[in-house]
């Protein structure tokens, strides 16, 4: 898993830009399914059948987009940008980033020296609006090899942290993809009575279009999303976060679908798997809530990873949380078909 977490994640692939990401993706997809293909809004689709005429679909989505940054013009050499999803302007400055040109250029997010600070700026956050990415050209050279809509992302992939967490970029959401690779690695040698879809989808940070256009297309007869949610930090509240190696968080709450939800519980009390429960009472920011209401509606549930300092350059896992993750789905999708509920 650390090898994958650290090939998918070094994909350059933010929201809209998602083929080098779909790309590898599929190479690791295609040996656990029987048919594979990417869909019109770039969607890797694969599926798995069982064989049985007339089969219940399950679907089991992560998304492989991750938030970036989108070059809207140059001044004095310097790139202006716009955000790609839910990028924190406290993250920014100093960074190192890719520029998605052909090839890509390094660059690095311009601040201010200490030095230079009058007192009251250190506790401030900058605006995107002023801040700039320095590729160390002139204007002239910037504006023949950058054009305006370059997509940029952060520098690096992921690396170990102590021994049991990995840490670093786009851990949001491609690590929940590795957990789908793992779960169908575990349902390989498994006879199903489901003909199970796994959906690496696109967009998610910035619409959700991928999923709900991937979702529409299959017509699943239930559906999974796995996304990330937020882990326990020094800083975080107690309420709102979750532990690292505590296991999956299983979503309750009104747009969760509560045969699917108790069926969770109940194949992780089943299998010893340890897990947590997170109230999810609105929005639960997922792609669950574009999948639920594809068609006519989809019975959906919502499982999610915990992951420390979510949208930064430094998302930190749990591997063990990673496995415990695959095992439920993998628990969850045996014998669907025969206790589908009435």
């Amino acid at each position: 898993m650390k090898t994958v977490l650290e090939e998918l994640c070094g994909c350059t692939a933010p929201s809209g830009f998602e083929a080098p990401a779909v790309q590898v993706a599929s190479r690791l997809l295609e040996p656990l399914v029987d048919e594979l293909q990417v869909d019109r809004m770039g969607n890797l689709i694969g599926v798995r059948r069982c064989g049985r005429p007339g089969a219940k679909k399950l679907l089991l989505d992560a998304h492989l987009d991750e938030i970036g940054l989108l070059v809207t013009g140059v001044a004095d050499g310097f790139l202006r940008f716009r955000s790609i999803g839910g990028v924190d302007p406290r993250m920014l400055p100093g960074r190192e980033v890719w520029v998605l040109t052909q090839p890509p250029l390094p660059g690095v997010v311009t601040c201010q020296p200490p030095h230079l600070h009058d007192g009251e700026e250190e506790s401030k956050s900058i605006p995107l609006s002023d801040l700039r990415i320095d590729v160390g050209m002139s204007q002239e050279q910037t504006e023949a090899k950058i054009p305006v809509g370059t997509p940029v992302v952060y520098r690096g992939s992921c690396f170990s942290l102590g021994t049991e967490q990995m840490c670093g970029k786009a851990l949001d959401d491609r690590s929940c993809f590795v957990v789908l690779l793992r779960t169908m690695e575990l349902l390989a040698n498994r006879k199903l009575d489901v003909d199970v879809y796994v959906m690496g989808s696109t967009r998610e940070e910035v619409s959700g279009v991928g999923a709900t256009v991937g979702t529409w297309s299959i017509q699943p007869d239930c559906c999974v999303a796995v996304d990330v949610t937020h882990g326990r930090t020094p800083d975080g509240p107690t309420d709102k976060t979750f532990t690292l190696g505590g296991g999956p968080a299983i979503g309750v709450g009104p747009n969760m679908t509560r045969w699917m939800t108790k069926r969770m519980l109940e194949k992780a009390k089943d299998r010893n798997i340890p897990y947590q429960q997170e109230v999810m009472s609105g929005h639960t920011g997922t792609n669950g809530w574009e999948m639920q209401i594809s068609r006519e509606g989809v019975a959906t549930s919502v499982l999610s990873l915990p992951l420390k300092y979510m949208h930064t350059p430094i998302e930190t896992l749990s591997l063990s949380d990673l496995e415990q993750t695959a095992r439920l789905l993998a628990a969850f999708t045996e014998d669907l078909g025969k206790e589908w509920p009435l």
